[in-house]
């Protein structure tokens, strides 16, 4: 176990294809209601698969003054109301959260793409001269210099962008800031709007679109849906939140990371299984005390097995006991804030004491041999977790997280 304080989660926000908040997202995880629709495009999607979970009915402008509207990619966007809900969860506020000792770290895989796809068909297609902002709204940066902006947070504000596993690497660095001293509070988690015409259709030559239902872990999967979104945390130190009366929601006790250094898509299980290890060996805990883990699983050919491979590492002849579930067909897969708006349904699975299902399971996968909890969730009590992201470029996270006491 790494020395330091021990580090809490006292807020938490999210914006998702499930709606504004983070209880309609757990809802709609829990309950196994996939927010996955047909998409809707300002312009014709030359497309075949054409389906995600976009953001519905989001306001902008009812939600972002007009002055830091004019600054912000809808990533940002996302970002900005995920963090003021988490805010205001915390008990904080906007005069207080911030200050010297606050950080901001943000995960985003690809940034502003809204308005680079849009200013791109605009100056090629239309002759169109791109808006004068476009540069502040698409750098992945903007996220995190916003929401510094917003709070007032001059501590270290930065952007990660390491494709799926942005944001649990962005949430598991504010924790060491914060476990070591170099912070006092972080905002931190994951944002992203990649549903565009032109990144869905290079998503969908990569070929690891669905073109009807993710089934992760399942015999006959065919892969994933993409989805848009953010949440955010805000994390402090345990001795401060009980200090000040705070409602803990979780203690976030170990952040693993690690490189395949082998392949830019495929998987490894070696990285992954490191991540793991170096998670729990950071956390204090056994991995014997982990009852959930809420896997990446991407219901593509070669992620899922190598996922269930890297687990039976980590977890042995135990990996049968372990719930090990996907939320990604509910809310599809965020990318570079995957990792973030997992981490919600992971907090709220042992605030709640239930293991969200993987949905759409038809066959077991002898590949794939974990206990994926099929279909419907299972009431279970559930004191320490895990969340895992694993990224293109072999990229690794893995985050443990124990009950509040």
């Amino acid at each position: 176990m790494a020395p330091g304080r021990r580090v809490v989660i006292t807020g938490m926000g999210a914006v998702s294809g499930a709606g504004l908040g983070w209880k309609p997202l757990w809802t709609a995880a829990r309950d196994g209601a996939s927010v996955i629709r047909p998409l809707e495009f300002a312009r014709d999607y030359p497309g075949r698969i054409r389906i995600g979970a976009q953001v519905p009915d989001f306001d902008a402008a009812s939600l972002i003054d007009r002055g830091t509207l004019m600054y912000c990619d809808p990533f940002t966007q996302y970002a900005i109301v995920a963090a003021d809900q988490a805010v205001a969860e915390s008990g904080l506020e906007r005069s207080n959260v911030g200050g010297a000792d606050c950080a901001v770290i943000l995960g985003s895989g690809i940034g502003g793409i809204r308005t680079v796809d849009d200013g791109l068909f605009n100056l090629y297609a239309k002759g169109q001269k791109p808006e004068p902002l476009s540069i502040p709204k698409l750098i992945a940066s903007a996220g995190p210099s916003m929401l510094s902006i917003r709070f007032d947070a001059h501590g270290p504000v930065f952007a990660v962008a390491s494709a799926c596993s942005s944001a649990s690497q962005a949430i598991g660095i504010g924790m060491q800031m914060v476990r070591s001293g170099m912070a006092e509070r972080a905002i931190v988690g994951g944002a992203e709007a990649s549903l565009s015409i032109g990144t869905q259709m290079t998503w969908e030559m990569l070929r690891v679109l669905t073109p009807d239902k993710c089934r992760p872990f399942s015999k006959g999967r065919n892969g994933m849906s993409i989805g848009d979104g953010a949440a955010m945390f805000i994390l402090e130190t345990e001795e401060a939140a009980r200090a000040r009366g705070a409602q803990i929601l979780c203690r976030l006790a170990g952040y693993g990371t690690s490189a395949d250094a082998r392949d830019p898509i495929r998987p490894d299980v070696d990285g992954a299984s490191l991540a793991m290890r170096r998670a729990v060996e950071d956390s204090g805990v056994s991995a014997e005390e982990i009852a959930y883990v809420n896997a990446h699983g991407t219901a593509t050919a070669l992620n899922d097995p190598t996922q269930a491979e890297a687990m039976g590492r980590i977890f042995g002849a135990r990996l049968p006991e372990v719930a090990v579930s996907s939320t990604k067909p509910v809310h599809g897969h965020a990318l570079g804030a995957a990792g973030a708006l997992e981490l919600v349904c992971t907090i709220m699975a042992m605030r709640e004491g239930v293991a969200p299902p993987t949905i759409n399971f038809l066959e077991a996968d002898p590949k794939c041999p974990v206990d994926c909890v099929p279909n419907a969730a299972r009431p279970m009590k559930i004191r320490t977790a895990m969340s895992n992201s694993f990224a293109f470029g072999g990229v690794n996270a893995s985050l443990v997280l124990q009950a509040a006491d």
